[in-house]
């Protein structure tokens, strides 16, 4: 994956597909945010435990606004141009769709390590 990493885990990161399409599209349900902003804000808000690069967030972000779940627009400011990105209605709709999965998944995973009982193997 692009840039995806946990920290501490030897880099080791299959089971987290989908995890930064998911923060992405959470970080702008709150607002306008460009790329660099996005990133920052995703090691922020997860204490540093994920962290994606830029070469991670951009084709997200793009593959997105091809989706039309976001929307650009470049912006100056301070003399410097960036592109900022929003959630669009489609976007809002994926959200809550991914979200709910999320939760899903992670009670399902949750209850199997706290699970003290094991079911035998069938022959």
């Amino acid at each position: 994956m692009y840039g995806l990493r946990m920290a501490n885990t030897g880099g080791d990161v299959s089971f987290m597909n989908g995890v930064a399409e998911l923060l992405v599209l959470r970080l702008l349900s709150r607002g306008e945010m460009y790329g660099y902003e996005i990133v920052r804000a995703i090691a922020e808000s997860t204490g540093g435990v994920i962290a994606v690069g830029e070469g991670c967030v951009y084709p997200i972000l793009h593959a997105m606004e091809k989706k039309r779940w976001v929307a650009s627009r470049r912006r100056k400011l301070d003399g410097r141009t960036r592109i900022y990105y929003r959630l669009t209605d489609a976007g809002s709709g994926r959200l809550q769709v991914a979200s709910a999965r999320w939760s899903e998944i992670s009670a399902a995973v949750s209850a199997a390590l706290k699970a003290t009982h094991v079911p035998e193997p069938a022959l």
